[in-house]
């Protein structure tokens, strides 16, 4: 019984190009590559890629799923790009570029300076917000988890850096 689980729909302007277990994709936004795992099958059809497992193991249905979702995540990544938001919390905080940085001030005795990383953007359209942008989900979503781990929201003022609507869950202060 061999499964195949849905289709994912090339974008107009992206090219593709499967050479043996890795996915090559080209756009706008510009080109990643996503190794496939050896389990997982690839079909390439009329502008449609398909995947599906070698065998039916748990594990290797699991792996086909999870690839499928990484190449969706690259082939969003090249057509359109990916962009995280984090806000800045407290008085006194604020986060302005600096060169090819982030200057971060952040309540303690000397500035914080972040490099932004190859193939990341980084603005600030105000003192007390980020905005992170690239085509790579996970390097987008880790340059966001770096700045946050300078300064995380604490439970009991919610100063900090934070994601954008992210809900910050209150303590109660101390009671005499």
């Amino acid at each position: 019984m061999a499964r195949v689980l849905n289709p994912i729909d090339i974008p107009s302007g992206v090219t593709l190009d499967v050479s043996g277990q890795t996915i090559t994709a080209k756009g706008a936004k510009g080109s990643l590559a996503q190794v496939i795992h050896p389990s997982v099958q690839i079909h390439q059809e009329e502008g449609q890629i398909r995947f599906s497992p070698a065998n039916d193991a748990k594990a290797t249905v699991a792996m086909t799923g999870t690839m499928r979702a990484l190449v969706a995540s690259v082939m969003k990544g090249v057509n359109e790009g990916f962009e995280k938001k984090l806000e800045l919390v407290g008085v006194g905080y604020r986060a302005s570029m600096q060169g090819n940085a982030v200057n971060l001030t952040l309540g303690f005795s000397h500035p914080v300076l972040h490099e932004v990383p190859a193939g990341v953007s980084i603005e600030c359209p105000s003192q007390t917000e980020i905005v992170i942008k690239g085509s790579d989900k996970q390097q987008v979503g880790q340059v966001a988890a770096n700045i946050r781990a300078y300064r995380p929201p604490e439970p009991y003022k919610g100063k900090g850096v934070r994601y954008a609507g992210e809900h910050i869950i209150r303590k109660e202060a101390k009671k005499k």
